[in-house]
Protein backbone atom coordinates (compact mmCIF):
# COMPACT_ATOMS: atom_id res chain seq x y z
CA UNK A 1 0.00 0.00 0.00
CA UNK A 2 1.69 3.44 -1.15
CA UNK A 3 2.17 6.33 1.86
CA UNK A 4 0.52 8.71 -0.16
CA UNK A 5 -2.19 9.05 -2.43
CA UNK A 6 -3.07 11.33 -5.72
CA UNK A 7 -5.03 12.98 -4.02
CA UNK A 8 -3.32 14.31 -1.08
CA UNK A 9 -0.48 15.07 -3.88
CA UNK A 10 -2.86 17.03 -5.94
CA UNK A 11 -4.61 18.94 -2.95
CA UNK A 12 -1.06 19.99 -1.56
CA UNK A 13 -0.23 21.26 -5.14
CA UNK A 14 2.73 18.72 -5.75
CA UNK A 15 2.07 18.42 -9.25
CA UNK A 16 2.69 22.43 -10.09
CA UNK A 17 6.09 22.69 -11.74
CA UNK A 18 8.09 25.42 -13.49
CA UNK A 19 7.36 27.52 -16.69
CA UNK A 20 7.48 25.74 -19.55
CA UNK A 21 11.03 28.22 -20.62
CA UNK A 22 12.75 27.21 -17.27
CA UNK A 23 12.60 23.46 -17.79
CA UNK A 24 15.38 21.12 -17.91
CA UNK A 25 14.64 18.49 -20.89
CA UNK A 26 16.41 15.79 -18.11
CA UNK A 27 12.93 16.40 -16.18
CA UNK A 28 10.71 15.49 -19.19
CA UNK A 29 10.04 11.81 -18.10
CA UNK A 30 8.24 13.00 -14.95
CA UNK A 31 6.01 15.92 -16.98
CA UNK A 32 2.87 15.07 -17.77
CA UNK A 33 1.56 18.07 -19.67
CA UNK A 34 1.66 21.35 -20.26
CA UNK A 35 -0.95 23.91 -19.00
CA UNK A 36 -1.13 27.60 -19.72
CA UNK A 37 3.04 27.77 -19.97
CA UNK A 38 3.68 25.64 -16.82
CA UNK A 39 4.71 21.40 -16.73
CA UNK A 40 2.61 19.75 -14.62
CA UNK A 41 4.53 16.91 -12.74
CA UNK A 42 3.04 13.54 -13.33
CA UNK A 43 1.76 12.64 -9.68
CA UNK A 44 1.49 8.80 -10.48
CA UNK A 45 4.97 8.53 -10.87
CA UNK A 46 5.79 10.77 -7.67
CA UNK A 47 3.46 8.59 -5.49
CA UNK A 48 6.00 5.61 -6.48
CA UNK A 49 9.23 7.23 -5.91
CA UNK A 50 7.56 8.51 -2.80
CA UNK A 51 7.64 4.77 -1.60
CA UNK A 52 10.94 4.06 -2.72
CA UNK A 53 12.57 7.07 -1.09
CA UNK A 54 10.51 5.84 1.66
CA UNK A 55 11.58 2.02 1.82
CA UNK A 56 15.14 3.76 1.61
CA UNK A 57 15.36 5.84 4.21
CA UNK A 58 12.95 3.20 6.46
CA UNK A 59 16.15 0.50 6.15
CA UNK A 60 18.37 3.15 7.20
CA UNK A 61 16.68 4.22 10.43
CA UNK A 62 16.14 0.00 10.88
CA UNK A 63 20.22 -0.37 10.76
CA UNK A 64 20.58 2.63 13.17
CA UNK A 65 22.13 5.33 10.51
CA UNK A 66 21.56 8.97 10.18
CA UNK A 67 19.85 10.85 7.46
CA UNK A 68 21.04 14.72 7.41
CA UNK A 69 17.59 16.70 6.00
CA UNK A 70 19.21 20.29 4.24
CA UNK A 71 16.58 23.06 3.00
CA UNK A 72 17.85 26.48 3.15
CA UNK A 73 15.09 28.30 1.12
CA UNK A 74 13.10 30.15 3.15
CA UNK A 75 9.45 28.32 2.36
CA UNK A 76 10.75 24.69 3.34
CA UNK A 77 13.38 25.38 6.25
CA UNK A 78 11.19 25.60 9.23
CA UNK A 79 9.03 22.78 8.00
CA UNK A 80 12.32 20.32 7.68
CA UNK A 81 13.71 21.45 11.15
CA UNK A 82 10.32 20.58 13.01
CA UNK A 83 10.25 17.25 10.87
CA UNK A 84 13.93 16.42 11.16
CA UNK A 85 13.66 16.88 14.67
CA UNK A 86 10.86 14.55 15.53
CA UNK A 87 12.49 11.67 14.12
CA UNK A 88 15.68 12.67 15.82
CA UNK A 89 17.60 13.26 12.68
CA UNK A 90 20.54 15.99 11.93
CA UNK A 91 19.58 19.22 10.00
CA UNK A 92 20.77 22.29 7.87
CA UNK A 93 18.59 24.93 7.64
CA UNK A 94 20.89 28.01 7.68
CA UNK A 95 23.92 28.67 5.16
CA UNK A 96 25.43 25.13 4.24
CA UNK A 97 29.03 25.28 5.52
CA UNK A 98 31.45 24.65 2.90
CA UNK A 99 33.08 21.31 3.44
CA UNK A 100 30.99 19.66 5.84
CA UNK A 101 30.78 16.51 4.26
CA UNK A 102 34.26 16.46 2.73
CA UNK A 103 35.98 18.08 5.51
CA UNK A 104 34.24 16.61 8.79
CA UNK A 105 37.07 16.32 10.93
CA UNK A 106 37.12 20.25 10.87
CA UNK A 107 33.54 20.60 11.22
CA UNK A 108 33.94 18.47 14.29
CA UNK A 109 36.11 20.44 15.69
CA UNK A 110 33.80 23.23 15.69
CA UNK A 111 31.38 21.25 17.14
CA UNK A 112 33.68 20.49 20.08
CA UNK A 113 34.56 23.72 20.54
CA UNK A 114 30.76 24.73 21.19
CA UNK A 115 30.48 21.39 23.85
CA UNK A 116 33.81 23.31 25.30
CA UNK A 117 32.76 26.06 26.10
CA UNK A 118 29.42 24.68 27.34
CA UNK A 119 31.04 23.11 29.54
CA UNK A 120 32.72 26.34 30.78
CA UNK A 121 29.93 28.00 31.53
CA UNK A 122 28.57 25.18 33.83
CA UNK A 123 31.66 24.46 35.82
CA UNK A 124 32.28 28.32 36.72
CA UNK A 125 35.50 28.95 34.43
CA UNK A 126 32.78 31.39 32.40
CA UNK A 127 32.79 33.61 35.66
CA UNK A 128 36.39 34.16 36.00
CA UNK A 129 37.29 35.33 32.63
CA UNK A 130 37.57 39.36 31.88
CA UNK A 131 34.16 40.78 30.80
CA UNK A 132 35.21 41.55 26.98
CA UNK A 133 36.45 37.76 26.19
CA UNK A 134 33.33 36.87 28.18
CA UNK A 135 30.98 38.72 25.57
CA UNK A 136 33.53 37.41 22.72
CA UNK A 137 32.92 33.98 23.60
CA UNK A 138 29.24 34.33 24.37
CA UNK A 139 28.93 35.60 20.47
CA UNK A 140 31.12 32.98 19.12
CA UNK A 141 29.14 30.33 21.21
CA UNK A 142 25.47 32.19 19.53
CA UNK A 143 27.34 31.83 15.83
CA UNK A 144 28.25 28.02 15.90
CA UNK A 145 24.66 27.20 17.44
CA UNK A 146 23.45 29.04 15.22
CA UNK A 147 25.06 27.40 12.19
CA UNK A 148 26.07 23.94 13.61
CA UNK A 149 23.82 23.46 16.81
CA UNK A 150 21.30 20.77 14.76
CA UNK A 151 24.63 18.56 13.65
CA UNK A 152 25.48 18.65 17.26
CA UNK A 153 24.95 14.72 17.67
CA UNK A 154 26.57 13.73 14.08
CA UNK A 155 29.53 12.16 15.33
CA UNK A 156 30.49 10.67 11.99
CA UNK A 157 29.08 11.37 8.22
CA UNK A 158 25.66 10.88 6.92
CA UNK A 159 24.30 7.70 5.51
CA UNK A 160 21.99 9.76 2.69
CA UNK A 161 21.13 12.92 2.63
CA UNK A 162 18.02 14.75 1.98
CA UNK A 163 17.50 17.82 -0.30
CA UNK A 164 14.46 19.85 -1.10
CA UNK A 165 15.67 22.50 -4.10
CA UNK A 166 18.55 20.67 -5.92
CA UNK A 167 19.85 23.68 -7.44
CA UNK A 168 19.74 26.12 -4.44
CA UNK A 169 22.10 23.24 -2.36
CA UNK A 170 23.87 22.14 -5.26
CA UNK A 171 27.13 22.38 -2.99
CA UNK A 172 25.81 19.75 -0.53
CA UNK A 173 24.82 18.19 -4.00
CA UNK A 174 28.08 17.47 -5.01
CA UNK A 175 29.88 16.96 -1.16
CA UNK A 176 27.99 13.78 -1.02
CA UNK A 177 28.45 12.59 -4.69
CA UNK A 178 32.06 12.92 -4.29
CA UNK A 179 31.32 10.75 -0.78
CA UNK A 180 29.56 8.41 -2.61
CA UNK A 181 26.64 9.50 0.04
CA UNK A 182 23.26 8.75 -1.42
CA UNK A 183 21.18 11.56 -2.26
CA UNK A 184 16.77 11.76 -2.46
CA UNK A 185 15.59 14.83 -3.32
CA UNK A 186 12.52 17.19 -3.99
CA UNK A 187 13.14 17.76 -7.58
CA UNK A 188 11.34 20.17 -9.42
CA UNK A 189 11.24 20.76 -13.48
CA UNK A 190 13.31 22.99 -13.52
CA UNK A 191 16.81 20.74 -11.75
CA UNK A 192 18.98 18.53 -13.34
CA UNK A 193 17.93 15.37 -12.07
CA UNK A 194 21.39 13.22 -12.65
CA UNK A 195 23.22 13.92 -9.61
CA UNK A 196 20.32 12.27 -7.52
CA UNK A 197 20.17 8.86 -6.75
CA UNK A 198 16.68 8.74 -5.50
CA UNK A 199 14.46 11.36 -7.58
CA UNK A 200 10.75 12.38 -6.07
CA UNK A 201 9.35 14.69 -8.96
CA UNK A 202 7.42 17.62 -7.03
CA UNK A 203 6.89 21.02 -6.24
CA UNK A 204 10.12 21.91 -3.80
CA UNK A 205 8.60 25.74 -3.77
CA UNK A 206 5.28 25.15 -1.99
CA UNK A 207 5.06 24.99 1.92
CA UNK A 208 2.42 22.75 1.99
CA UNK A 209 4.28 20.24 -1.22
CA UNK A 210 7.29 20.00 0.71
CA UNK A 211 5.05 18.97 4.00
CA UNK A 212 3.18 16.16 2.46
CA UNK A 213 6.34 14.84 1.51
CA UNK A 214 7.98 14.84 4.21
CA UNK A 215 5.35 13.60 6.17
CA UNK A 216 4.93 10.12 4.18
CA UNK A 217 9.04 10.07 4.94
CA UNK A 218 9.63 10.88 8.56
CA UNK A 219 6.41 8.15 8.46
CA UNK A 220 8.87 5.31 7.51
CA UNK A 221 11.79 6.56 9.41
CA UNK A 222 9.74 6.54 12.52
CA UNK A 223 8.61 2.83 11.48
CA UNK A 224 12.20 1.80 11.26
CA UNK A 225 13.03 3.15 14.79
CA UNK A 226 10.43 1.72 16.15
CA UNK A 227 11.14 -2.13 14.59
CA UNK A 228 15.04 -1.24 15.61
CA UNK A 229 13.42 -0.51 19.58
CA UNK A 230 11.45 -3.83 19.52
CA UNK A 231 14.54 -6.15 18.14
CA UNK A 232 16.56 -4.83 20.91
CA UNK A 233 13.70 -5.01 23.56
CA UNK A 234 13.83 -8.93 22.66
CA UNK A 235 17.65 -9.48 22.20
CA UNK A 236 17.54 -8.21 26.18
CA UNK A 237 14.34 -10.34 27.22
CA UNK A 238 16.44 -13.39 25.70
CA UNK A 239 19.65 -12.27 27.23
CA UNK A 240 18.31 -12.14 30.59
CA UNK A 241 17.09 -15.44 30.04
CA UNK A 242 20.09 -17.07 28.93
CA UNK A 243 21.39 -15.42 32.29
CA UNK A 244 18.41 -16.79 34.54
CA UNK A 245 19.32 -20.73 32.74
CA UNK A 246 22.56 -20.51 33.28
CA UNK A 247 22.28 -19.34 36.83
CA UNK A 248 19.94 -22.42 37.46
CA UNK A 249 22.68 -24.90 36.59
CA UNK A 250 24.90 -23.16 38.41
CA UNK A 251 22.86 -24.16 41.99
CA UNK A 252 23.77 -27.75 44.05
CA UNK A 253 21.40 -30.12 43.09
CA UNK A 254 19.28 -31.51 46.36
CA UNK A 255 21.36 -33.51 48.79
CA UNK A 256 24.74 -32.35 47.67
CA UNK A 257 24.85 -29.98 50.50
CA UNK A 258 24.13 -32.43 53.37
CA UNK A 259 26.57 -34.70 52.00
CA UNK A 260 28.99 -32.14 51.49
CA UNK A 261 28.72 -31.26 55.49
CA UNK A 262 28.92 -34.99 56.56
CA UNK A 263 32.40 -35.66 54.45
CA UNK A 264 33.11 -32.31 56.91
CA UNK A 265 32.17 -33.72 59.64
CA UNK A 266 34.10 -36.87 58.87
CA UNK A 267 37.54 -35.15 58.42
CA UNK A 268 38.02 -34.11 62.49
CA UNK A 269 36.16 -37.81 63.61
CA UNK A 270 39.27 -39.08 61.30
CA UNK A 271 41.79 -37.18 62.80
CA UNK A 272 40.40 -37.69 66.11
CA UNK A 273 41.07 -41.83 66.34
CA UNK A 274 44.35 -41.90 65.70
CA UNK A 275 45.12 -39.65 68.27
CA UNK A 276 42.75 -41.52 70.60
CA UNK A 277 44.99 -44.85 69.67
CA UNK A 278 48.05 -43.16 70.50
CA UNK A 279 47.28 -42.25 74.12
CA UNK A 280 46.41 -45.71 75.15
CA UNK A 281 49.97 -46.95 74.04
CA UNK A 282 51.84 -43.90 75.64
CA UNK A 283 50.59 -44.99 78.98
CA UNK A 284 51.95 -48.54 79.45
CA UNK A 285 55.41 -46.47 78.65
CA UNK A 286 54.95 -44.69 81.32
CA UNK A 287 54.08 -47.87 83.60
CA UNK A 288 57.18 -49.42 82.81
CA UNK A 289 59.25 -46.53 84.48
Amino acid sequence: MPRTNFQDLLDAGVHFGHLKRKWNPKMAPYIFMEKNGIHIIDLHKTVVKIDEAANVMKQLAHAGRRILFVATKKQAKDIVAEYAQSVGMPYVTERWPGGMLTNFPTIRKAVKKMHTIDEMMTNGTFETLAKRERLQITRQRAKLEKNLGSIADLNRLPAALFVVDVQKEMNAVKEANRLNIPVIAVVDTCCDPTPVDYVIPGNDDAAKSVSVILDALCGAIKEGLEERKLEKDKEEEAREADSAASGKKMRPRKGAAPKAEAAVEAEPAAEEAPAAEAAPAAEPAEVKE
